[in-house]
């Protein structure tokens, strides 16, 4: 048990880059994750760790074991995954990575309908809105949503697609005018996501087709908006555009009861919109080795029939 707690802390402070955020990740004292990391250390007889007051990064010898000890972990999760299967119903806990919005708007009834079917099987939900590491941070399922890169050792199972759209309330409209064309967005004030790379401009397309132009073939244009306020959650930008603050672009399903409701305004609906690459959707994103795995099988599944079913309600209303 001590040797599987050295290994999987000094994971965690080798992926994190620190003892204090280690500590905090695992529910410990600083102190602790230090005295098992020390302990680690001088039982192999090797330093795998440069300390400073700044940071912590691997030795050459600390390279190498932890990525022996990343595939040991991987295995161990497979084994507890391949013996749990063998169970009659699903039971343990699964660890779920999501936004934090998007998790509160549409987890509850996943996590009643999960609890009816499976009642042996807990769920630790841990949300966030930056990029978890599924194995530095013993994660079964993270929820992304935009692009997802192609990795080897993960599988990404689209769940639905994503589809943004500009919105503003009708008392801001009223007030300033509805846009006709992208580039009246330029006299418009505008509520932007603040994403880590730091653009600053809305890509927008035609979504329906110019004589012999399909929609997917028809120019982009990127708009260099005038934002009046930059956040980093869709929830606060919604309310903004609600209070009449200016135009958003959000996520169809954090804002279709407030167009159903008129409290929002989709304007220029003959574009489709994203801040990045057109082809964005949703993922579920798990380790190839826990391909076989029932527990995340059946979150997946059920949250994937329940995406479906909003989905489709999104455009009959």
């Amino acid at each position: 048990m001590d040797r599987f707690a050295e290994l999987k802390t000094f994971c965690i402070v080798a992926s994190t880059g620190g003892f204090s955020t280690a500590a905090r990740q695992l529910g410990s004292a600083t102190s602790s994750v230090t005295r098992l990391v020390d302990a680690l250390e001088q039982r192999l007889g090797a330093v795998l760790l440069n300390r400073s007051t700044r940071s912590v990064t691997l030795t050459a010898a600390g390279r190498a074991y932890y990525e022996d000890a990343q595939r040991i972990l991987e295995q161990l999760d497979a084994a507890d995954d391949a013996v749990s299967d063998r169970a009659t119903d699903i039971s343990g806990v699964i660890c779920v990575a999501a936004p934090v919005t998007f998790a509160t708007m549409y987890f509850s009834p996943i996590l009643l309908e999960l609890r009816r079917r499976h009642p042996r099987l807990a769920v630790d939900l841990r949300l966030s809105d930056n990029a978890s590491n599924l194995i530095d941070e013993s994660i079964d399922v993270a929820i992304r949503i935009g692009n997802v890169d192609a990795q080897a050792n993960l599988v990404a199972r689209r769940l639905a697609a994503h589809q943004r759209l500009l919105c503003a309330s009708p008392a801001y409209l009223a007030e300033r005018g509805t846009p006709g064309h992208p580039a009246d967005l330029l006299e418009h004030d505008c509520l932007q996501f603040s994403f880590a790379d730091n653009r600053r401009t809305w890509r927008l397309r035609r979504n329906d087709a110019v004589g012999d132009v399909p929609a997917e073939h028809m120019p982009i244009e990127d708009i260099a908006v005038n934002s009046v306020v930059q956040a980093n959650n869709g929830e606060l930008l919604r309310q903004a555009a609600m209070s009449g603050l200016g135009i958003a672009m959000l996520a169809r399903w954090l804002v279709q009861d407030d167009l159903r409701a008129g409290r929002l305004v989709q304007v220029l609906d003959g574009y489709d919109v994203n801040p990045g690459s057109m082809d964005v959707a949703m993922y579920a994103l798990y380790q190839s080795n826990r391909r076989g795995s029932r527990k995340i099988h059946a979150f997946v599944e059920l949250l994937s029939e329940h995406l479906a079913k909003v989905d489709a309600a999104s455009y009959t209303a």
